[in-house]
């Protein structure tokens, strides 16, 4: 694969988790009856735009998602009398949440698609050997199929194990292929018998830590279409949980460690291009799914907002004032400007520090 490419599939695939998602209320709004008056594809001056009956369609310079324009969101605006009827604010409360819904659903729906299909292609990762890399340490030391047992003395899963690996340094400044001033002690069963290895890792650059050079064996895990769907659906809870956990303890260190900004999610999806494809439709579904879980906290001008607004119309029996929303509005741009600032602070840690830790 081209080095270049990667770059370019993780803009593509993440633009189109924002693209579809707008889709998702244009799509909705036209059912509905509602006016729409613009579907754009990114954002910025058009490139290109055309008109088709009462929408304009139109391809945007700055390739970051899209937006839809739905005649009369803002409730006090002065509509002319053929759109009026039809504007976003004069549609029963059912009409407006099913629109504004429909993009996180939309959201919601592709991660559920995506680790569906993962699901029947689904391995368990073993705590064997399995490629070694030409030329590494694991080429010399290791052979395909020994079983690590303990990493300097201590067992654990396969992440405990790569964490002792790592914490074995070079000498002086981290520079790459370096070899580290102290090997690694491996516990291993080869043969019917346990055996000790001793390996010296090397730094690798990109990934910001040393290594060894192997991959971990795997074994197919075979599924039928109930059990997929209830793995999926597991998946995308512990996800939601998580995202949940992180946003809300935002005024939590740890918690606040975990959050990751657009340049974040970039870099992940990138790597994970560049390791494997599996890896790549799996990060795609958890951002797509995050993206719905945030978009759902009940806060102006997140799509929650909206919903939370025409419930509270609902409840009461009559519509929200325009001033009201607005002033609640400014809880979700703190919060909106909050996510993005701790996001961004983080992504520029990890990608100055030890990088994102994908593989």
């Amino acid at each position: 694969m081209p080095a270049w490419l990667p770059y370019v599939l993780a803009g593509v695939g993440f633009a189109l988790l924002i693209i579809l998602h707008e889709f998702g209320h244009f799509i909705a709004a036209k059912k509905t009856g509602m006016r729409v008056e613009r579907f754009s594809l990114f954002f910025g001056p058009f490139l290109f735009k055309t008109k088709r009956g009462e929408t304009e369609y139109g391809i945007g310079a700055i390739p970051l998602g899209g937006y839809v324009k739905i005649t009369g969101m803002n409730p006090e605006e002065d509509l002319p009398p053929e759109a009026a009827a039809r504007g976003y604010y004069r549609q029963p409360v059912w009409k407006r949440i099913v629109v504004i819904g429909a993009g996180p659903a939309m959201n919601l729906l592709i991660a559920f698609v995506l680790l569906f299909g993962l699901a029947f292609s689904r391995s368990e990762v073993t705590k064997s050997v399995g490629h070694r890399e030409p030329g590494s340490p694991a080429e010399r030391s290791l052979q395909e199929g020994d079983r690590l047992l303990a990493v300097d003395g201590h067992g654990g899963d396969q992440l405990d194990f790569q964490r002792r690996i790592s914490s074995h340094k070079c000498s002086g400044r981290q520079t790459d292929g370096c070899e580290a001033a102290t090997a690694a002690v491996l516990r291993i069963h080869r043969g019917g018998q346990a055996l000790t290895v001793r390996v010296k890792p090397t730094y690798d650059a990109d990934l910001k830590r040393t290594r060894i050079g192997f991959s971990y064996g795997t074994k197919p895990i075979d599924m039928n279409v109930p059990e997929a769907v209830g793995w999926s659906g597991e998946t995308m809870w512990k996800v939601t949980e998580g995202t949940v956990q992180a946003i809300v303890g935002i005024f939590n260190s740890t918690e606040r460690k975990k959050i990751s900004g657009v340049v974040g999610s970039y870099e992940v999806t990138r790597q994970a291009i560049s390791f494997d494809e599996r890896e790549a439709i799996a990060v795609l579904a958890i951002i797509s799914l995050s993206l719905a879980i945030i978009n759902l906290f009940p806060f102006l001008p997140l799509d929650g907002g909206h919903i939370f607004w025409s419930l509270v119309e609902k409840i009461r029996g009559r519509p929200v004032p325009f001033r009201v929303m607005e002033q609640a509005g400014v809880i979700g741009f703190m919060l909106v400007i909050l996510l993005f600032t701790v996001g961004l602070s983080n992504d520029i840690g990890r990608l100055s520090g030890d990088g994102f830790n994908t593989r």
